[in-house]
């Protein structure tokens, strides 16, 4: 796990939605997208749409085009990753 990923996933511990973890990091919207992608593909992230309750499953093609509208929470095996730094 990166400095990015390890920054992201400590923004995770809870739901949380996209424009708040962007209004968070100091990250650009294209940077932000691709690590999240990162953390979904290695699976220390869950993507929920089109509420925090509901999660979706990982398309790569489906996350570019609205990534910006889900809600992310980590995962117990990014969390026990980011904890074991």
């Amino acid at each position: 796990m990166n400095e990015i990923e390890y920054d992201i996933i400590d923004e995770l511990y809870f739901v949380t939605a996209y424009k708040d973890i962007a209004a968070t990091l100091n990250l650009s919207d294209e940077d932000l997208g691709r690590h999240l992608a990162a953390l979904a593909k290695k699976g220390y992230v869950k993507t929920l749409y089109p509420d925090p309750d509901t999660e979706v499953a990982f398309d790569e093609n489906i996350f570019q085009a609205n990534y910006r509208q889900y809600f992310y929470l980590a995962t117990k095996a990014g969390l026990i990753t980011h904890n074991s730094r």
